[in-house]
């Protein structure tokens, strides 16, 4: 039988865990994560200016980010394949290049469909770095901080959304929404130069040399079967999705409700959608903080807590726009801000927990296709046509029955995992030359 050594270069260094240098890697991961929201989410606080520009409905306006989900979806799993068995620094750098670039075609869009070609492509650079993000988190920190480490990281999409609405109606109304689509992709052209040059683990084996008898999948088709039979993961899959199609429409919309029904101009209206995200930004690394503590408890902690936090963001939000205009309202919206995003760390977690380490970028890959193609992609577009019909605001009534099913689905889910996480095979990683 062999060994777990059948591998090892002895003149090479094991990959080491935490330290000052996994930090310094979250950071770098989280600024550039920061710039991806920016990128994606910039466009929410443009949208009325979009409208008057194209006079374009609002299904059509929705699809602005409805179609960058969709090409999330489409690439995601070729891109972490690539990620998975080439490598994590070099994809990293690309993709963030890539989508910084296309943010920055947006600018150059002369119609509506030339932006929303632009879009689509800024969808293809953003669609693999989430899987190869939390590959490397899971590497560079030990499991009894994996969600803690992921739940900063996580922190900081609320906090690209927030400054990019800000940004969006700032810039928007005082020097037109090209500039503001101009000016946000810059720095993401600077961080991705400076990623090439990150530390990262070596391309993990599937299979160990000469072990007959290994349970590690030995190919593309083998990886898949092997991630089907994890029930855990399925569980997850469908919960993250059910949250994105509450979050996502949430996120895109929010400032022209604000807009609409609030008598706030667009500076204003992004102002306040922004000062919401940046407040809620603790939800992340809460949700991720008190996962990591329960565990030490309760094994499937992490899995009862989205459940638990999921249900009850739905039910918040519900209460929010049946109360619209009353003082409840704002606190009601930043406590399901806080709660509504309290999943991500504890399930990104459990995704890594529970597959093989050669495999975690695929793994998280597909919970990125399913959450695109089953929550985030239609939502925006659904609400918009809701919107179409009925108005802005009764339109926002029909997304807490998503996050109730979200919350159903952790917690059958919950009951999975302390069983497949009991079926993982232990993988030594080594580093890999910059």
């Amino acid at each position: 039988m062999a060994t777990r050594n059948a591998f090892i270069d002895h003149n090479e260094s094991e990959y080491q865990t935490g330290g000052t240098r996994a930090w310094m890697i979250l950071i770098l991961l989280s600024l550039s994560f920061m710039f991806d929201y920016i990128d994606r989410m910039v466009i929410a606080s443009l949208l009325p200016f979009i409208k008057q520009d194209y006079n374009v409905s609002d299904r059509m306006l929705g699809a602005l980010t409805g179609i960058v989900s969709l090409f999330i979806a489409l690439f995601v799993l070729p891109v972490s394949l690539l990620v998975d068995r080439w490598s994590r620094r070099k994809m990293v750098s690309l993709m963030v290049l890539f989508w910084s670039l296309a943010t920055l075609a947006c600018a150059f869009a002369k119609d509506y469909n030339q932006l929303l070609i632009a879009r689509a492509f800024t969808g293809l650079g953003e669609a693999g770095y989430g899987p190869a993000a939390i590959a490397i988190i899971a590497a560079a920190f030990p499991m009894e901080s994996r969600a803690k480490a992921s739940g900063i990281f996580d922190a900081f999409a609320p906090i690209g959304s927030g400054i990019g609405f800000l940004l969006g109606g700032y810039i928007g109304l005082h020097y037109g929404w090209r500039h503001a689509l101009g000016i946000v992709a810059v720095p993401g052209i600077i961080l991705a130069c400076i990623y090439w040059f990150t530390p990262d683990y070596k391309t993990v084996p599937l299979v160990e040399q000469g072990d007959k008898s290994s349970t590690a999948f030995s190919g593309l088709g083998e990886s898949f079967k092997g991630l089907f039979k994890i029930p855990t993961l399925w569980y997850v899959y469908l919960a993250f999705a059910m949250n994105f199609a509450v979050n996502t429409p949430m996120l895109t919309w929010l400032p022209s409700y604000f807009h609409r029904f609030h008598g706030m101009d667009e500076q204003r209206a992004g102002t306040m959608a922004g000062s919401l995200a940046l407040l809620i930004l603790v939800g992340a690394p809460l949700g991720g903080f008190l996962a990591d503590r329960w565990m030490r408890t309760r094994r499937n902690a992490r899995l009862v807590l989205s459940g638990l936090t999921s249900l009850s963001s739905a039910v918040i939000l519900l209460a929010a726009f049946l109360l619209p205009h009353t003082v409840a309202f704002a606190p009601l919206l930043v406590c399901f801000g806080i709660l509504s995003v309290a999943f991500l760390a504890p399930g990104q977690a459990v995704i890594q927990d529970v597959v093989h380490p050669g495999l975690r970028a695929l793994a998280y890959g597909i919970n990125v296709v399913i959450l695109n193609l089953l929550g985030a992609s239609w939502s925006p577009l659904f609400l918009g046509e809701l919107s179409d019909r009925f108005g802005l605001d009764t339109a926002f009534l029909f997304l807490p029955l998503f996050g109730v099913l979200a919350g159903i689905l952790f917690l059958v889910g919950s009951r999975k995992y302390e069983r497949d996480l009991g079926r993982v095979k232990k993988v030594m990683l080594f580093e890999e030359k910059v």
